[in-house]
């Protein structure tokens, strides 16, 4: 349905000792994708609270595979998958010329109405429209 993905070149402020990414950094790295993937829509964060609505992450998933190193080039995909009551993407972090899997995981954000701070208990209709999904008025 809706996807995107992004390269980077893993930087020296995100190695340890080992000279490896920081597990902490892949955080970073899917955010860097799921905002490219958003923008594809027009609901990128900015957006999503100009509609009344912000999404924070309330689970986030992810196996290590193998570690990046530093000034290896990865590719990082992200993929909707969930879009009826929550957002569900998956993610895939590989190196960008083998394709080989450094980690895999998934983040699930729900709706927040942005001045009641209330959950909702559905995708807003905005969010919906800008998928391309028609909304049914009862």
């Amino acid at each position: 349905m809706l996807r995107a993905e992004v390269e980077m070149t893993v930087p020296f402020h995100d190695i340890d000792l080992l000279n490896i990414a920081w597990h902490g950094h892949y955080c970073k790295y899917i955010e860097i994708a799921r905002c490219a993937m958003l923008d594809k829509i027009g609901y990128g964060y900015m957006a999503m609270k100009e509609t009344g609505y912000v999404w924070p992450i309330v689970d986030l998933q992810l196996r290590y595979v193998r570690p990046a190193q530093f000034e290896q080039r990865i590719r990082v995909s992200a993929e909707l998958v969930e879009w009826e009551y929550r957002m569900k993407i998956k993610y895939l972090v590989a190196d960008a010329e083998t394709g080989e899997v450094l980690a895999k995981g998934h983040t699930i954000q729900a709706a927040v109405d942005a001045v009641s701070r209330e959950m909702c208990f559905a995708s807003p209709a905005v969010f919906l429209e800008k998928l391309g999904i028609k909304i049914d008025s009862p």
